[in-house]
């Protein structure tokens, strides 16, 4: 198995802090996005890491700075969104143009999984498995896609209940942001895609660059056919005939899609709760900190109110109250008051 990691968008809805920056690669919770995921992939399977020229050299440096072998940083030849091969597309042309021909762990870069990635990949047997996330709320559902399952499951020691909280499912049904969910199951950026789907990947990225869950779709879409009565199936041209179901692995454990300034802000509030996290050279003086704070490389705090703030590195706040903010690194704040704001790199605001 191989695993191969999408990280070439460029994140516009959190600009300014993704200006410069990819978005896999901000900290969250200490650490990048993406460091989170790698870390969570078994030391045994190679990462192929897809993003876009714009931001290479930010992934070469975050590639140096791991104490880990056998990642492969791949460059898109794009600088512009209009540029893009489409997420689909740039997992169509690694396989083709490297020839894969083993099953791919197939994640993205700005997607926090909080369950065990170890623990998914031996659910796995032979068909495609993707990972959806219990929301247990179906007014939050109407924002996702959702994900139908089959009554029945399977376990791994082969016993059958719909109570298990470790069970394989099999995926009757795709809905895309429906007005009236059935279910509160959505899909996450994590699935599995055996080498024998690989060819429909290919064909499907075609006429649908962009649309990596879509694979999931038209594979169900096939098996429709190839359940039809055979005068059907003899009219269409489905590259053979064998069934493959889709299969499901539920968790209910964290799961965040950093796609926004709120997103960004709920996912660390989550996973720090209320306390502060210091990185390397950080510190704060005669300060007050309610919630969620962290205080990225070298930043420094003295004489001033935080609640739920984020600063990147070597930040300077000085008598300041600022509330749900995240400032990017080299800001410096003197005697002023923030709330609710994303603060561009090298940013000065001074009170007279």
């Amino acid at each position: 198995m191989k695993a191969f990691i999408l990280a070439g968008g460029f994140a516009t809805r959190l600009w300014p802090l993704t200006e410069k920056r990819a978005k896999p690669l901000l900290p969250l919770a200490g650490k990048p996005i993406l460091t989170h995921i790698v870390d969570k992939i078994p030391e045994g399977i190679p990462i192929t890491i897809s993003t876009n020229a714009v931001f290479k050299k930010g992934f070469e440096e975050w590639k140096n700075g791991l104490d880990r072998t056998g990642i492969e940083i791949l460059i898109e030849d794009s600088n512009h969104d209009d540029q893009k091969l489409g997420a689909l597309g740039a997992v169509a042309k690694w396989i083709t143009d490297t020839k894969i021909d083993e099953d791919i762990l197939l994640l993205t870069g700005d997607n926090y999984i909080g369950f065990d990635l170890s623990e998914f990949l031996k659910t796995y047997q032979s068909n495609p498995l993707l990972a959806a996330h219990d929301i247990r709320n179906l007014d939050r559902a109407k924002a996702f896609g959702t994900v139908i399952l089959d009554e029945r499951a399977r376990l791994l020691d082969g016993q059958t209940t719909r109570n298990a909280q470790r069970a394989t499912f099999t995926v009757s049904a795709f809905e895309e942001k429906p007005l009236d969910p059935k279910s509160t199951l959505v899909s996450t950026g994590c699935s599995i895609l055996p080498n024998t789907t690989l060819p429909i990947l290919v064909e499907y990225s075609k006429e649908h660059p962009d649309n990596v869950g879509g694979i999931f779709e038209e594979i169900l879409r096939r098996n429709k056919r190839i359940s039809e009565p055979a005068p059907a199936r003899r009219s269409c041209n489905e590259g053979g005939n064998k069934h493959v179901a889709v299969e499901c692995f539920t968790f209910t454990e964290p799961w965040f899609d950093i796609g926004s300034f709120e997103a960004y802000l709920e996912a660390t509030k989550a996973l720090v709760g209320n306390q502060v996290i210091k990185e390397e050279g950080a510190d704060i003086q005669e300060s007050q900190t309610e919630g969620s704070v962290v205080l990225g490389s070298r930043s420094k705090v003295s004489n001033s109110t935080l609640k739920n703030v984020v600063l990147f590195e070597d930040c300077i706040v000085e008598d300041c109250e600022i509330t749900n903010c995240i400032l990017d690194h080299h800001c410096e704040l003197k005697g002023v008051d923030l709330e609710g704001k994303m603060i561009r790199e090298n940013t000065r605001l001074m009170q007279d």
